[in-house]
């Protein structure tokens, strides 16, 4: 195994939480108003959700995709992780303008 596979996992880990707590709140901001941005938020979280699901379930239970991975050039492997890195710098961003 790799250190770029373990951030990736915990990139995509976090990523999911994050997408959790967004989606909580937009779905109850989405309820209380019904703003179409709210529910185009929410749309986007729902998806983004999916997404890291998917990714995780790759980083973690996939032997394929882990050999792969492990067998792959480190230039790949730190270009899949900025993926996810940075995925959750744009999370975060929006995390702190949500919750201010």
């Amino acid at each position: 195994m790799t250190i770029w596979l373990d951030v990736a996992r915990a990139a995509a880990g976090v990523n999911l939480l994050l997408l959790l707590a967004l989606g909580s709140v937009w779905l109850r901001n989405y309820r209380q108003h019904g703003a179409r941005h709210t529910l185009g938020l929410l749309v986007f979280a729902v998806f983004l959700l999916v997404e890291n699901a998917l990714w995780l379930y790759f980083y973690l239970l996939h032997p394929d995709f882990i050999g792969w991975f492990d067998h792959a050039g480190v230039d790949v492997q730190v270009g899949v992780t900025l993926l996810c890195g940075l995925e959750l710098v744009a999370l975060a961003f929006l995390a702190r303008i949500t919750w201010l």
